[in-house]
């Protein structure tokens, strides 16, 4: 039993890094949340709603201007037969850093005019400062990517953890004299400051320099224009809401709604955190296509995934209102409501979430930009519509819309590459919707009071 044991997790195949880099990235994500939910409910009670609406719309524009400038460079690395070599390395971090100087440069640029756009003056001399963690995230070794090529997560998980960790710290005891939103700025680049310590110390590998090497840049651009795409629609699908809801919901209940969000996205994130450094490695090294039995073992990966995040998403749908009761101040009784249809929002991406990186896995960055135009088109459709009619109600209901228009796309896509499991899809899609309507109702009291 023993000796199973360790050849299922100590051994050096694929399942047993796989098995690693999963367990890894669910606790660093689990710790990375405690962490999270703790500072947030100390900051709740020493700041106010519209400190956190105005750091909601900075880092939406921080993260904007950083997935608008996005070259591809963790895929590629991930992708490439060349992503240990030292040269193809240098060009990669070289052209990381020279974006990084870039980003921040941009974030200057545009705070005046978005601080216009959305009546926020003190966005224009906020952002630029908030920008700083832009230019330092770029100076992050390479070794930060190949460690993750290799499914090595446990070293890069601990220091995820304590740059939050360092950054929360100095948040809480700033908080405790200043009661000013700079806190959440200052809490932002001390976190970048110290992930790029800690990576630099911790983290063993190549060294990188200055390089640009003519045939590295070839490929990583050429692999990175569609990922490049991809990213700018992706960040719609991911951050529309909070753009769209800046200019139609007040500053602070931009900072209730983004209390719900934390909440009920819980569980989206999670997917994220485990899949997005287990799924690409996984399906380069057993794709699909290659045999049923390859396909099979996908499948009760997916089950296992889809299953336990969907059970997640359903509970916060069902229990939203008396855990924001339990944790949070009157003044944010309303984020129980919109985190219960927040997480209702979100379950068609949740049953989905296993497909989209098999193009990756398979360098097909074209097809995968395709479908996320797709997403990104329903999204901010559905969304704008939603919210321009209904409100902040009728946006979320067209984000749950929007996921369902869209399965035809992503069926287009897993298909290409043998991948589709209609049998999961139809499983987890009816028990979804009949579960998620069912906690819609159940709390239908806290939804009407959202306003």
């Amino acid at each position: 039993m023993l000796n199973q044991y360790k050849s299922v997790f100590l051994g050096a195949g694929l399942k047993a890094r796989a098995l690693r880099s999963s367990l890894w990235s669910f606790l660093g994500f689990g710790g990375s949340q405690a962490v999270r939910l703790a500072s947030n409910l100390v900051l709740t009670r020493l700041l106010f709603p519209e400190a956190f609406g105005l750091m909601s719309l900075i880092l939406v524009v921080l993260i904007g201007l950083s997935m608008f400038s996005d070259a591809g460079i963790e895929p590629s690395i991930q992708h490439s037969k060349r992503g240990d070599e030292p040269d193809f390395l240098d060009t990669a971090w070289s052209m990381q850093v020279t974006r990084g100087v870039l980003l921040w440069l941009a974030s200057g640029i545009l705070a005046y005019p978005l601080s216009l756009f959305y009546n926020e003056p003190a966005l224009a001399y906020m952002l630029p400062v908030a920008g700083v963690s832009l230019f330092i995230q770029g100076l992050n070794p390479t070794r930060v990517i190949t460690a993750g090529r290799h499914l090595m997560i446990g070293r890069l998980t601990l220091i995820d953890f304590m740059s939050q960790t360092a950054g929360v710290v100095l948040m809480v005891a700033l908080a405790l004299i200043f009661k000013s939103v700079w806190v959440l700025v200052a809490g932002a680049i001390a976190s970048s400051a110290m992930k790029l310590v800690f990576c630099t110390l911790l983290l063993e590998g190549h060294k990188n320099r200055f390089r640009w090497e003519a045939s590295a840049f070839h490929e990583l651009f050429h692999f990175g224009k569609w990922i490049y795409l991809s990213t700018v629609t992706g960040f719609f699908v991911a951050h529309g809401d909070r753009i769209i809801l800046g200019k139609f919901i007040s500053i602070d209940m931009l900072g209730i709604y983004n209390i719900g969000y934390l909440l009920a996205t819980f569980p989206l994130f999670l997917g994220e955190a485990v899949l997005g450094r287990v799924l690409i490695p996984l399906y380069r090294e057993k794709p699909p296509s290659a045999s049923r039995e390859n396909f099979l073992k996908l499948r009760k990966m997916r089950i296992l995934v889809t299953g336990s995040l969907l059970t997640l998403t359903l509970l916060m749908a069902a229990f939203a209102s008396p855990i924001v009761s339990f944790l949070y101040d009157p003044r944010y009784a309303a984020a129980g409501g919109i985190a219960t249809l927040i997480s209702v929002a979100i379950m068609p991406q949740i049953i989905l979430k296993t497909y989209d990186r098999v193009a990756l896995a398979s360098g097909d960055s074209r097809s995968f930009c395709i479908y996320m135009v797709i997403s990104s088109v329903a999204q901010i459709s559905c969304f704008l519509i939603g919210v321009s009619m209904f409100g902040l109600v009728g946006a979320l209901v067209g984000q749950f819309i929007a996921g369902l228009a869209v399965y035809p796309a992503l069926v287009w896509l897993a298909r290409r590459h043998q991948a589709w499991d209609p049998l999961h899809d139809a499983i987890f899609g009816l028990s979804g919707i009949a579960l998620g309507l069912a906690a819609v109702w159940y709390n239908i009291d806290a939804i009407a009071a959202i306003g």
